[in-house]
């Protein structure tokens, strides 16, 4: 891939991007992610794997203002009108496209190339370890949902189970299940070295938060009289 060509694509990405848990730097860490997962593999087609790595997220509007549109799907087609319009191969663009189609983590619509089994990878890496976590929370954050939910009998729940979004809900939903979801084997090496910092930060929140909950109630009732 040439200098221009990457500006090109670099700078049709950067005009997209209007989210900050799915932000340039996100794009940046993707894509350095998948390079070095690539270069444990062979016939790796780079400017295909670039090319997707860039432009994966650049449906990420069209869904957050319409949470019903699929930003993978969305990104796809997006990324393949750029491409032939700026007079890329359409076979080339189709390949990039069902890269960026199949990033997103869906049983009916996996990855098939290499290459999309890669980004597939780099992206889930950024969803791994502390990492993971901050993303999570700013995303939580954007959207305006809270850290836990309380049970029925006011108790802080630890997220297993829960209908209600929260980052609690979040973690135990996918953030401690993705380590065993990866295609490549130094995709999931390094996932594996981040998993543990993931869970001593989730532990740690959800023992602080349940204590207060606790010690604060009780202290609470010591002060409260029935009328």
């Amino acid at each position: 891939m040439t200098k221009e060509t990457y500006s090109l694509l670099e700078n049709y990405m950067l005009s997209c991007m209007d989210d900050s848990a799915h932000d340039r730097e996100h794009v940046y860490r993707v894509l350095y992610h998948a390079l070095e997962i690539a270069k444990t593999l062979t016939n790796v087609d780079y400017d295909v794997l670039i090319a997707a790595c860039l432009l994966h997220d650049i449906g990420r509007k069209e869904q957050f203002e319409n949470p019903a549109l699929c930003h993978a799907a969305v990104g796809g087609e997006k990324a393949f009108t750029f491409l032939t319009a700026h007079g890329f191969d359409e076979e080339y663009a189709k390949r990039v496209k069902n890269c960026i189609q199949t990033h997103r983590y869906r049983e009916n619509n996996q990855p098939q190339s290499l290459e999309a089994k890669i980004l597939f990878d780099a992206d889930k890496l950024d969803v791994t370890g502390t990492m993971g976590i901050a993303r999570t929370l700013i995303y939580k954050g954007i959207v305006s949902e809270p850290l836990y939910s309380l049970l029925p009998d006011g108790t802080v729940s630890d997220g297993k189970g829960d209908d209600a979004p929260s980052f609690f809900q979040e973690y135990k939903y996918k953030l401690e299940h993705i380590y065993d979801r990866f295609y490549t084997e130094k995709a999931a090496s390094l996932a594996e070295e981040r998993r543990h910092a993931a869970v001593d930060f989730y532990t740690c929140l959800y023992r602080e938060a349940a204590s207060s909950y606790q010690k604060g109630r009780d202290a609470l009732a010591e002060f409260l009289m029935d009328s």
